[in-house]
C-alpha cells in the first residue's frame, strides 16, 4: 500500500524553453541548502492547484541536491497540467512537490548499460546517463526524435556524454536513423535495457526486446498503454479480512476499495505512477497499468485503472 508523501513548497528557480516545446524548471527549497536524495530514474508529484496531481520525472544531477530540475511537454491533447505549468509557472513562483520516488532505478549490473529514449522520455534516461558517465561505467544512449530541431535537452546530452555514447536518430536525417529490432536484436553479454517515451516507441520497444532475459529489461511510461475496445465488467474483490467488495463495471477497484473503508494513497490515477499498487493473493487480474513488470505482474495490481475476472482477493 502507498505511503504518504512529504510535500515541500518549493520555489521555482529558473525556467528556460527547450525545442519540442518543452518548458525546463529548477525548483529550490526556499529555506534549506538541500533537497532529499534522489536516484536516477525518480519521479516527484507536482500539485496543481485545482487539486490534481501530475509527476515528472527529475532529469537533474543526482549528486547536486542544492534544486531539482524537470521538464515539462506541453500536450495539447492531455489533462490540462502541462498546460498550466506553461502558461503559469514563471521563476519565484512557489509549486508545492512531493518527496522522490523511484519506480524506474538504475541498477548494479556488470556488463554494459543500453539507453533509449524517445522525445520527452529523455528525462529519466538523462539523470541514469549522468550517473553512468561519473562511474565510467560503459553505456549507449539512443535518442529517437522526429528531428534534431525538435529534440529537447539534446544540449545537455553532447555536452555531459562524448559521442562515443550518444547516439542521435531523427526521422528526417536518413545517415542517423535506427532500426529499433535490429538495434536489440543481439542482446550483449551482461546487458541490461532501460527506455522511456511515448506509447508507439514504449510498444515497438518492448516488442523488440521480448526475447531480452527477465529482469534484464527496465522501463518507464509516461501513459498507460491503449486499452481494447471491451466494456468493462463488473468483478469482486476480497480483502485479507474477508470483506467482500463488487466492483461495478463503470467503477473503478481503486473508488469501490477507498468505498470500503480502506485508506489507499493514490496519485496519477492513470495507472503510469504506482502510488496506489498493492499485492493479490488469489485470482486473474486485467492489468492495464504501465508500471509493473512482466514479473511484478504474477503478484502485484494497479487498482486505478486494472481490473479482473471473477473474484480476486487482494492483500489488502
Amino acid at each position: 500500500m502507498g505511503s504518504p508523501r512529504i510535500i515541500m513548497k518549493l520555489i521555482v528557480a529558473g525556467v528556460h524553453d527547450e525545442p519540442g516545446d518543452v518548458r525546463v524548471i529548477e525548483l529550490r527549497h526556499p529555506r534549506k541548502p538541500l533537497l532529499p536524495p534522489f536516484e536516477p530514474g525518480s519521479h516527484v508529484d507536482v500539485h496543481l492547484p485545482d487539486g490534481k496531481v501530475r509527476q515528472y520525472s527529475l532529469c537533474g544531477d543526482p549528486e547536486d541536491l542544492s534544486r531539482y530540475t524537470i521538464a515539462v511537454k506541453r500536450e495539447t491533447d492531455g489533462r490540462g497540467g502541462s498546460a498550466w505549468i506553461h502558461d503559469t509557472i514563471a521563476a519565484g513562483a512557489e509549486l508545492p512537490v512531493s518527496a522522490p520516488r523511484n519506480h524506474f532505478p538504475l541498477r548494479e549490473c556488470d556488463g554494459p548499460v543500453l539507453l533509449l529514449a524517445g522525445g520527452i522520455g529523455i528525462t529519466p534516461i538523462l539523470a541514469m546517463a549522468r550517473a553512468l558517465c561519473r562511474q565510467r561505467k560503459a553505456f549507449e544512449l539512443h535518442y529517437f526524435s522526429r528531428s534534431r530541431s525538435l529534440t529537447p535537452l539534446l544540449g545537455t546530452l553532447e555536452k555531459i556524454i562524448g559521442s562515443e555514447s550518444l547516439r542521435p536518430h531523427f526521422d528526417d536525417q536518413v545517415e542517423t536513423r535506427q532500426d529499433i529490432d535490429s538495434l536489440l536484436l543481439a542482446r550483449p553479454d551482461g546487458a541490461q535495457l532501460y527506455y522511456c517515451g511515448p506509447p508507439g516507441f514504449m510498444a515497438a520497444v518492448a516488442q523488440a526486446s521480448r526475447h531480452w532475459p527477465d529482469g534484464t529489461v527496465h522501463f518507464e511510461a509516461f501513459q498507460p498503454p491503449a486499452r481494447d475496445d471491451a466494456p468493462p465488467e463488473p468483478f469482486t474483490i476480497v480483502l485479507r479480512n474477508g470483506t467482500v467488495v463488487p466492483v461495478p463495471a463503470d467503477e473503478s477497484a481503486l473508488s469501490a476499495i477507498r468505498a470500503a473503508g480502506v485508506l489507499l494513497m493514490a496519485s496519477c490515477e492513470n495507472g503510469v505512477c504506482g502510488t496506489c499498487e498493492c499485492g493479490y493473493l488469489e485470482g486473474q487480474p486485467i492489468h492495464r497499468d504501465a508500471v509493473l513488470s512482466n514479473d511484478a505482474r504474477d503478484r502485484r495490481f494497479i487498482p486505478c485503472v486494472s481490473r479482473a475476472t471473477g473474484v480476486l482477493k487482494l492483500d489488502l
